[in-house]
């Protein structure tokens, strides 16, 4: 399937691109804190995730415009096609996305798949995602919340910096503590640990 010249295959073959390109889209909107909430439920079969801002927000023409690759272009807004591509993967996975937005209010982006879904992509390294987000940009708020099944796990940097500081994010010694908790997250919702071995 394509959109305006982009094949979702060759463009985005992990769900953990399109959620760097959400958060993309919110740095852009000059959002200081960004929500990013995964929820796997495999007794319900989805997969939904969910990115929030407190950015700029949108009108209500331009949220219809966002999803649409063959009206605008980059040129004229400043989201790229990464919307449409989602909501794309979204529905091919039998799924939907709601995109909510207000001026001066932010923005919600919620994308929800069949989690078994034979289209549906794989969700990718998210520890990985979540490390350069952070390290990338410091001066902005970050919390992100995973759930799989009964297992959850969750990371706030503004906890972060009030331990070591802003600036510390990017000492060689945090990135790589940073990098392990992440991981650990990582490895514990996928059954990797017991409850009473979740990081902290």
């Amino acid at each position: 399937m394509t959109a305006a010249g982009y094949d979702i295959g060759d463009k985005m073959r992990e769900l953990a691109l399109h959620v760097l390109d959400l958060v993309q889209n919110s740095l852009r909107a000059g959002a200081d804190l960004i929500e990013v909430e995964i929820l796997e439920n495999t007794d319900l079969d989805r997969l939904t995730i969910i990115v929030r801002d407190d950015g700029c927000g949108m009108e209500e023409s331009l949220k219809a415009k966002v999803l649409d690759p063959f009206t605008t272009t980059r040129t004229t807004r400043k989201v790229g096609l990464g919307l449409p591509l989602l909501k794309m993967a979204a529905e091919r996975a039998g799924g939907r996305l709601i995109l909510e937005s207000e001026p001066g209010k932010g923005t919600v982006v919620e994308a929800a798949f069949q989690h078994s879904h034979i289209d549906r992509m794989p969700l990718g390294d998210m520890a990985a995602t979540m490390l350069t987000v952070i390290i990338s940009n410091p001066k902005v708020n970050l919390v992100y919340r995973h759930r799989v099944d009964e297992r959850e796990w969750e990371i706030d940097t503004r906890v972060i910096k009030d331990e070591v500081g802003e600036e510390a994010l990017s000492l060689p010694v945090v990135i790589n503590w940073l990098r392990s908790y992440l991981e650990e997250g990582q490895r514990y919702l996928y059954g990797g640990g017991t409850t009473d071995e979740v990081p902290r």
